[in-house]
């Protein structure tokens, strides 16, 4: 069975001040470490004039890639926070780079760690993050007999019809995610009697994104 994930359907980009230094978090999704050190390049090109660039990155639906970087900062003060509040939010396959321009106060390795923190946390809060659920595609064909029964069916467990096809009898599609399959196909065989034709699918990741499901890659 597939697993169940947090990650980052749009990034987004936060920014905060501490005694004139800029903290700019910038936030992409990333598929692979190849993606993410791509992107990573493109902020420090980007930001080229700023004195660190900071980032972590994590890969993988588990989280199996780690990597982080202080660009400079005193060890520990920079890419480890950024690293962590990564973990914290429990996202996956996502970089997250903070530019630093040094506004000539030093903050020390708290007050480093702290701002850094702040802007990770910023720059996620201004993205878009999903929870992406395997899930497969079923195809229920019913007479109108059972039409109602199945809609029930699904929609006391809050799943969605992708598509309905009326003619001398009903033909629905429907996403169900993986770990409720067995149990959903089981209760359309009682509450129909039977009677209710299933076909699986393919498999895919579907996720709630403004306020409707989607199919997501």
């Amino acid at each position: 069975m597939e697993t169940e994930y947090r990650t980052i359907y749009k990034g987004g980009e936060g920014e905060i001040t501490e005694k004139k230094s800029r903290f700019i978090a910038t936030v992409s999704p990333a598929s692979s470490e190849e993606e993410a050190l791509m992107f990573i390049e493109s902020m420090r090109k980007k930001y080229w004039d700023a004195r660190h660039n900071c980032f972590a990155y994590v890969i993988g639906k588990r989280g199996e890639l780690k990597r982080f970087s202080d660009d400079g900062e005193p060890g520990g003060t920079a890419g480890k926070p950024i690293l962590e509040v990564i973990m914290g939010e429990e996202v996956r396959n996502v970089a997250l780079v903070v530019t630093r321009y040094f506004g000539g106060t030093l903050l020390g390795t708290g007050g480093l760690v702290r701002a850094y923190s702040s802007a990770a946390k910023e720059g996620l809060a201004s993205s878009v993050i999903i929870t992406k659920i395997p899930g497969v595609k079923l195809r229920i064909g019913t007479d109108y007999n059972g039409l109602g029964k199945i809609q029930y069916i699904l929609g006391q467990k809050g799943l969605e019809v992708l598509d309905a096809v009326y003619t001398e009898k009903v033909e629905l599609e429907a996403l169900i995610p993986e770990k409720l399959l067995g149990d959903i196909k089981a209760d359309i065989t009682e509450g129909t009697n039977g009677q209710a034709v299933m076909q699986e699918g393919e498999s895919c990741y579907f996720a709630k994104v403004d306020g409707k499901t989607r199919i997501v890659e």
